[in-house]
């Protein structure tokens, strides 16, 4: 499934259904998620993957979303091996699983999730950052000094597939974002062998404003249009006034 022999040709990148853009995906296959806490997951696509039942994904996200949404539900159906993220608090039967041996998780710092997806993308082995030393982060790296300063060596990250939210794509897959929506998905789009897009608008070519274009079609194989979405707030707090 790679992206120059496949759809490197290809004009009309719209695929009819979420089942359909994923239904050469395998099992045990490494699968980018993107999204923040429940803001901007392509949850249409995270549907569609529980449909088709895979089992053994190495998944790669900053978060596990919640229990009963997002990812939360593919972890429910048993499709998590392990995975590879920054945060993971609100997820209960995650902290279940990994304290019972019964899935590999690895956290890296947020910032250092981010520039490792997006090394990955830029074709950058290998990258030096301060953050994690003199802690358990720092376990098993190579570290270096510069200007009296020690950091450690993280390696560029890739996956098979990335499954990414946008607002809106053309024809050609370039991609518009809609405010913090747009956080690890066009970092994610370049950063593997196949990337499938789900977007709220589809427009024809030429609709799009250039200079709002955050991902260029050339990153992108499949698109498809979401048939809806829930986009529920990860948490509400109330805070009453205090009275005069």
């Amino acid at each position: 499934m790679l992206r120059a022999s496949g759809n490197a040709s290809r004009v009309n990148k719209l695929v009819n259904s979420p089942d359909a853009a994923v239904a050469d995906l395998r099992d045990g296959m490494t699968v980018m998620l993107g999204g923040f806490g429940l803001c901007g997951i392509p949850e249409n696509l995270i549907a569609a993957l529980i449909r088709k039942g895979l089992r053994g994904l190495h998944t790669i996200s900053n978060n596990m979303g919640v229990d009963g949404f997002g990812m939360g539900q593919m972890l429910e159906a048993g499709m998590i091996a392990s995975h590879t993220g920054s945060y993971v608090g609100e997820n209960r039967l995650l902290a279940k699983l990994v304290i019972a041996g019964k899935l590999d998780l690895k956290l890296i710092p947020q910032g250092t999730l981010a520039e490792r997806i997006r090394a990955g993308g830029a074709g950058i082995p290998a990258f030096y950052v301060p953050a994690g030393v003199g802690t358990v982060v720092a376990e098993g790296k190579e570290t270096r000094e510069f200007h009296g300063k020690t950091y450690l060596m993280e390696y560029g990250l890739r996956a098979e597939v990335s499954l990414i939210k946008a607002w809106k794509a053309d024809r050609h897959g370039n991609l518009v974002f809609r405010k913090t929506a747009r956080n690890f998905n066009p970092a994610m789009a370049t950063a593997a062998e196949l990337t499938i897009v789900e977007v709220e608008q589809f427009v024809e070519l030429g609709q799009l404003n250039p200079d709002e274009i955050v991902t260029p079609g050339i990153y992108v194989d499949r698109v498809i249009v979401g048939a809806k979405f829930e986009k529920p707030v990860e948490r509400r707090f109330i805070k009453e006034h205090a009275q005069p």
